[in-house]
């Protein structure tokens, strides 16, 4: 594993000229963050300008624990599941979009946006743990011989295991906690998670009246996955207690190398489609 740490880079006199030449210090990271979590605008770039002297404080606390964090993260996965990641994590100061996400390698690499972290300790970690489970998802799958041509990586149900598996290996390597961090990162969850448990059924139904509705993938990807989402139901990114869902009963039914290995199956969304079809009924 290879630590690429920008924020040495990062502008002491911030102007939007000033972020640009950042941005373009790292082009490799930023080229793929624009395009892919963040808008590229000279409105959103000045809106970054304003929020960061509120949060330098707290990004100065995340950039000085989070190199510690992330190799005692590397180290758990290590112990627990005897994997090596051969990727690099790139720590940046983002505009205020993705607070962390995998490229689209294969063996993806990781990048950390260190202005949308909290840094407490638990928290951070278990963010860390859910980035690190995406690429211990994909080594695993390559491992076992998966076919990467076939996946439809901008399906929902791709989404759901992936998700799904994330937030399984982060209760692995960072367990005992309180269960809502494990979803919202910080310790503010609890009415999100009393929501999502006490809303399951009608969570799924809703779910699957969406797939099967005619909304397309980034319709669906907003409202249940994105935090930009959340307009039905008044919380975002409740796709994240789906996926979780489907992981633990098919954890509990088939082990959970077999589960994380599904989309490997030629009958992968037929499982997926006979699985929400069970509990909406």
């Amino acid at each position: 594993m290879n630590i690429n740490d920008t924020f040495g880079s990062f502008p002491d006199n911030l102007t939007i000229q000033s972020l640009r030449q950042y941005y373009e210090k790292h082009p490799d990271i930023f080229n793929f963050y624009f395009q892919i979590h963040c808008k590229n605008t000279d409105i959103r770039l000045n809106q970054a300008i304003q929020k960061y002297p509120t949060d330098w404080d707290s990004i100065e606390k995340v950039h000085d624990r989070i190199v510690k964090l992330i190799e005692i993260v590397e180290q758990a996965y290590q112990s627990n599941y005897q994997l090596n990641f051969p990727i690099t994590v790139n720590l940046i100061v983002g505009a205020y979009g993705s607070n962390g996400y995998t490229n689209h390698k294969i063996i993806p690499d990781i990048t950390l946006a260190m202005e949308r972290l909290t840094y407490k300790e638990d928290p951070l970690k278990v963010l860390i743990a859910h980035e690190f489970g995406h690429a211990a998802h994909n080594i695993f799958s390559n491992k076992h011989h998966m076919d990467w041509k076939l996946v439809q990586w901008d399906h929902p149900y791709t989404w759901l295991l992936q998700e799904g598996t994330a937030t399984h290996f982060s209760k692995q390597i960072v367990p005992d906690l309180n269960d809502s961090i494990y979803f919202s990162y910080t310790d503010n969850g609890d009415e999100w998670l009393k929501f999502a448990r006490g809303n399951r059924q009608v969570l799924l139904k809703k779910f699957t009246e969406d797939l099967r509705s005619g909304r397309s993938n980034k319709e669906i990807f907003k409202e249940w996955f994105s935090i930009n989402g959340g307009e039905t139901f008044g919380f975002t990114r409740l796709g994240y207690f789906v996926a979780d869902c489907m992981f633990q009963d098919f954890e509990k039914e088939i082990g959970e190398m077999d589960t994380l290995l599904l989309w490997k199956e030629d009958r992968f969304f037929r499982i997926v489609e006979a699985w929400l079809d069970q509990n909406i009924i």
